[in-house]
């Protein structure tokens, strides 16, 4: 309880001005009792012995008692009582890690239920939880490449904006050199041991002015460790072929292909791995390698917003008040 008030300050303290009505309350009701005392003359006081004093006259201030308390919580909660505002410096174990993630309209293809696209953001959304101490961030790609957030330990901004990736949001085609590079431009300033970019693709690069190669070593040059995950089943699809509106497409069984060989090179130029995911397990693997990677110490400052704690006072002279007019109108009351 002392802590809790030790962390409480008042934003508006001139009020407690009003506290010296307090005492001036206090000499008036003295002297309203004083000049409201009665005296006559009685010859002797033996026909009062044994008559005691009503328990009503003991307890007769109560009343005046209650509203000199509520007066000081009104009083109180005007003066606005705020929690602390505060800068914490916390230390948190982990690594920075960029998503980038492939939004093409292969990504709908149906051997994944519902669609390839769904099953990743499910598992990505996961995979972020699954990581609390880690900054991440996100990179969207198809023909071109977009940063849908940078990096960031606020995990509950980057999962709000799932919802908002949507396939052939972007240019068509696969520019999985821009997607990664994009990446890499995002983390090469880290000043975290361990930097990780995990590359999600269902093709072969066929746009975009930057080859993946390139883009690898790029990665390699900042450090950067890439695993390249390949997602699709083998042998043919359910997949887009072509657009009538918007969200209708015309759905035919492709070839699917993914050029495995190049995402396979940049991993292993970068010292991470490729996985080819035909199902959401094999696409939870990458969790267990990026574990063993090693931890680095992030510092963090958060900020504590100031809270008002005036309700419970105002609430409590309220109840005081009630009382008081109960027990002035029933208990106590005066009868002429």
């Amino acid at each position: 309880m002392l802590n809790y008030f030790n962390d409480i300050q008042f934003s508006e303290k001139r009020w407690f001005w009003l506290l010296f009505i307090i005492p001036v309350m206090i000499a008036w009701y003295l002297w309203r009792l004083k000049k409201h005392e009665g005296e006559f003359n009685f010859s002797s006081f033996t026909l009062l012995k044994g008559i005691s004093n009503s328990g009503k006259a003991k307890f007769r201030h109560v009343l005046f008692g209650l509203r000199l308390l509520a007066i000081t919580l009104i009083i109180a909660a005007i003066a606005r009582p705020q929690s602390r505002s505060s800068w914490k410096d916390s230390k948190t174990e982990g690594i920075d890690i960029m998503l980038s993630v492939d939004v093409s309209l292969s990504m709908l293809a149906k051997d994944f239920k519902p669609n390839r696209l769904d099953v990743a953001k499910e598992v990505i959304q996961d995979f972020i939880d699954a990581r609390p101490n880690d900054r991440i961030g996100l990179v969207i790609f198809g023909g071109e490449a977009f940063t849908q957030c940078p990096l960031t330990t606020d995990h509950k901004v980057l999962r709000n904006m799932f919802p908002q990736i949507q396939a052939g949001s972007l240019d068509q085609g696969t520019a999985i050199g821009l997607g990664l590079s994009t990446a890499v431009a995002r983390i090469k300033d880290s000043k975290a041991k361990s930097k990780v970019i995990i590359l999600i693709s269902d093709g072969v690069n066929n746009f975009g002015e930057v080859s993946p190669i390139t883009a690898g070593e790029l990665a390699k040059t900042y450090d950067v460790r890439v695993y390249c995950i390949g997602i699709g089943s083998k042998g043919k699809a359910l997949q887009p072929v072509a657009i009538y509106a918007k969200g209708e497409y015309e759905y035919d069984y492709v070839d699917v292909d993914i050029d495995e060989k190049t995402m396979t090179e940049i991993s292993n130029l970068t010292g991470g791995k490729y996985f080819r995911a035909t199902n959401k397990t094999t696409l939870r693997e990458i969790y267990t390698e990026i574990d063993k990677l090693e931890k680095t110490i992030i510092s963090e400052k958060s900020f504590t917003n100031k809270e008002e704690h005036y309700l419970p006072l105002a609430i409590a002279a309220a109840i005081l008040m009630l009382i008081e007019f109960i027990l002035k109108f029933t208990l106590f009351k005066n009868i002429p």
